[in-house]
C-alpha cells in the first residue's frame, strides 16, 4: 500500500483444504491458454543490441528505498521487498506483459473445467529446489495447502485461493487444484510471486521463520538477509527451467545481486550517478534530467490494479459521512499532483482501476477537480467554515488523519500537496507517517481514519480482494450489493459477462466514494548504461534472469 506498491488488499476467507489423495487421470492435451486484455506498455527493458552479446559474471548492485522486514515471497507485499524475492522462486505459469496471455513456466500444460472450479497442471520434470529436494506435485500441493493458513502478512497469496477446497496429486508431475465455487482469476494468480513455489522444508516453517529465510527453485539463491540493510542473492548453479517468456535458457548471467536499502531518494540518485550502484527504484521527477544527463536509462511501466488513492475506515465517524468523502474527492486536483510530484510518465487516476487493467472503466468525468462543488457539498451537509477556514459541524472540526507508510519518496510530497488542496475547501488533512513494517498491524487494528496506497495486479479481481466484506475487510465496509457483484465476477468464466460485472462494481465503488483514486502508479527505475536486459513482468515487477553487465 504505497508508491512501492504495498498491497491494501484484505485477506480472503478460505475453507480448510481437504486431504490430498492420489488418483489416476488421463494424460492432458495441449496447453490451455487464458488471454487477458493488454496490461500496460509491455515489458520495458534496458539494453541490449548495441552493447553486443551478453557477458556472464559480475554483481548487480540495486538500491531500494525500504524493507518490509520479510524475505518470504508468499508474505511480502511491498515492491522493494518483492524485487529480490521474485528472483528466488519460480511460478507455475507466467503472464505475457504485452498480451496478458498465460504462458508455461514450471507447468508445461494445464486444463480448466468449464465452470472454473478445477485446474489440472502438468509439471516439467527434473526441477529441484536449491536445497536439492525435488519440485514435484507433492511439493506444489504442500505450498498451496499452506497458503490459506499463513497470517495477515499474506493477503495477496490468500486472495488467489478464494473457496479453495484442496489439491489432489495424481502423479509426481500432475495435480488438480479444486475450489468450491468458480475461481476464474486463479490461473493468473499462479503467475505471481505470491504463489511462487517454496521447498517443502520452507513451507513447514512458521510464518516468522519463513520471513528470516526461505528456499526456492529460482535462478538465484538467498545468500544473506540483514533487515533494513541488504539482501544478497547468488546465482543458482545448474538452473534450467525458466519461464518460456525469458530470452535465454539456463543459468542467469549475473553471479550475484545485492539489494541495498537506501531510504533517502537523493542518496540513491547520487549513488547511481557515481557508479556506486547499478540500478535504483523510486525515481522522482527531480531525478529524471540529472540521471539521463549522465547516461542513465529510465525504465518505466504502468502498473495495473488499483491506483494510488485514499482509502477510508468507515467505522470512524468523520469519514463515515458520504459528503466528506465526496467533497474530499472533488477537492483534489489530480493532474497537479501527478505533474508536480511524480515522473513524467505518471497519469492522473481516471477510475477505481488503473487504465492498464483489464475491464477498466473510464470515470474521468466523476473524478474531475471541482473545488466549488466540494464546498457546496459540505455546505449542504452542515459543515460550516470556521475562523481558521476549517469547517466544523456540531463542534467537531472537519479534520481527518491520513496514515501513510515510509516506503517511497513520493508519498509524503504527494500528500502534502493534497493537504494544501483540500484545505482550500475547509478540510484539515493531518498526515501520519509510519514505517512499512507497521502496515499489517495498522490494517488489522483499524487504527486509522484514512490510508494512502495502491494495489498492483493485472486482473480486475483486485477489486474483490480489496473491497469485499467477505474478506478481511480492512476498510470496515458495510455488507451490501457490492459484495454480490464482486463475488459474481470472480465466478463468471465468460469474459464478456465478467467484464460487465466488473463495470458494475466500479460504478458502485464510485457512487459510494469508498475510495478516492488520485494517480496511477508507474514503476520507474534508473539503470546504469552498462546494465542491460532488466525487464518488467505483467505486474511491473522486475525480472533479472536475463540481466547482465558490460565492461
Amino acid at each position: 500500500m504505497s508508491a512501492s506498491d504495498v498491497s491494501s488488499s484484505p485477506t480472503t476467507s478460505i475453507s480448510r483444504p481437504a486431504p490430498r489423495r492420489r488418483l489416476a487421470i488421463p494424460v492432458l492435451g495441449a496447453v490451455a491458454a487464458l488471454v487477458l486484455a493488454a496490461c500496460g506498455t509491455g515489458g520495458a527493458k534496458s539494453g541490449g543490441a548495441a552493447a553486443g552479446p551478453p557477458q556472464p559474471g559480475g554483481t548487480l548492485r540495486f538500491a531500494v528505498g525500504s524493507d518490509q522486514g520479510c524475505v518470504d515471497p508468499q508474505q511480502v507485499t511491498s515492491n522493494d521487498s518483492i524485487y529480490p524475492m521474485r528472483q528466488i522462486v519460480d511460478s507455475l505459469t507466467d503472464q505475457d506483459p504485452v498480451t496478458g496471455e498465460i504462458k508455461p513456466w514450471l507447468a508445461t500444460t494445464w486444463q480448466t473445467n468449464p465452470d472454473a472450479t478445477s485446474y489440472t497442471f502438468t509439471l516439467r520434470e527434473g526441477v529441484t529446489f536449491s536445497d536439492g529436494s525435488p519440485l514435484d506435485a507433492d511439493a506444489v500441493a504442500a505450498n498451496i495447502d499452506r497458503v490459506p493458513h499463513l497470517g495477515a502478512r499474506a493477503p495477496l497469496a490468500k486472495s488467489y485461493l478464494a473457496s479453495y477446497q484442496g489439491t489432489t496429486v495424481t502423479s509426481p508431475t500432475t495435480f488438480t487444484v479444486s475450489f468450491s465455487h468458480p475461481n476464474v482469476q486463479f490461473l493468473q494468480g499462479t503467475s505471481t510471486f505470491s504463489l511462487g513455489i517454496l521447498s517443502p522444508a520452507s513451507v513447514a516453517r512458521s510464518d516468522d521463520e519463513r520471513c528470516a529465510g526461505v528456499v526456492g527453485s529460482g535462478p538465484f539463491v538467498l545468500e544473506s538477509y540483514t533487515m533494513n540493510q541488504s539482501t544478497v542473492l547468488t546465482k543458482r548453479a545448474g538452473y534450467d527451467w525458466g519461464s518460456s517468456l525469458w530470452k535465454h535458457r539456463g543459468e542467469s548471467y549475473l553471479d550475484s545481486i545485492e539489494f541495498r536499502v537506501v531510504p533517502e531518494s537523493g542518496v540513491r540518485t547520487g549513488s547511481l550517478q557515481s557508479g556506486e550502484v547499478d540500478a535504483i527504484s523510486s525515481i522522482g521527477p527531480q531525478d529524471e534530467a540529472p540521471l539521463t544527463a549522465v547516461g542513465v536509462k529510465l525504465l518505466a511501466r504502468a502498473n495495473p490494479g488499483i491506483p494510488f488513492g485514499i482509502f477510508f475506515n468507515l467505522q470512524k465517524p468523520i469519514v463515515s459521512d458520504p459528503a466528506v468523502r465526496d467533497a474530499l474527492s472533488l477537492a483534489i486536483d489530480r493532474r497537479e499532483v501527478a505533474e508536480a510530484v511524480y515522473t513524467s510518465q505518471t497519469k492522473p487516476a481516471t477510475g477505481v482501476l488503473a487504465s492498464s487493467t483489464p475491464s477498466y472503466a473510464d470515470a474521468s468525468a466523476q473524478l474531475g477537480f471541482n473545488a466549488a462543488k466540494a464546498a457546496a457539498t459540505l455546505d449542504a451537509a452542515g459543515w460550516v467554515p470556521g475562523p481558521d477556514g476549517i469547517r466544523a459541524k456540531a463542534g467537531q472540526p472537519l479534520s481527518i488523519e491520513l496514515t501513510f507508510f515510509a516506503n517511497a519518496a513520493t508519498n509524503k510530497p504527494a500528500l502534502e500537496l493534497i493537504q494544501q488542496q483540500v484545505r482550500k475547501v475547509g478540510i484539515d488533512l493531518r498526515l501520519r507517517e509510519r514505517p512499512i513494517s507497521d502496515l499489517t498491524p495498522v490494517q488489522q487494528s483499524g487504527d486509522f481514519e484514512a490510508t494512502w496506497g495502491n494495489t498492483t495486479r493485472p486482473d480486475p479481481d483486485v477489486l474483490r480482494t480489496s473491497y469485499s466484506t467477505e474478506s478481511a475487510n480492512f476498510y470496515r465496509l458495510p455488507p451490501g450489493p457490492l459484495d454480490q457483484v464482486l463475488a459474481e465476477q470472480a465466478a463468471q468464466p465468460d469474459a464478456a459477462e465478467r467484464a460487465g460485472l466488473v463495470g458494475q462494481a466500479q460504478g458502485l465503488l464510485l457512487q459510494r466514494d469508498y475510495a478516492v483514486p488520485v494517480v496511477e502508479l508507474t514503476t520507474v527505475l534508473g539503470v546504469a548504461e552498462n546494465t542491460h536486459d532488466v525487464t518488467f513482468d505483467a505486474s511491473s515487477r522486475i525480472v533479472l534472469h536475463d540481466a547482465w553487465k558490460s565492461e
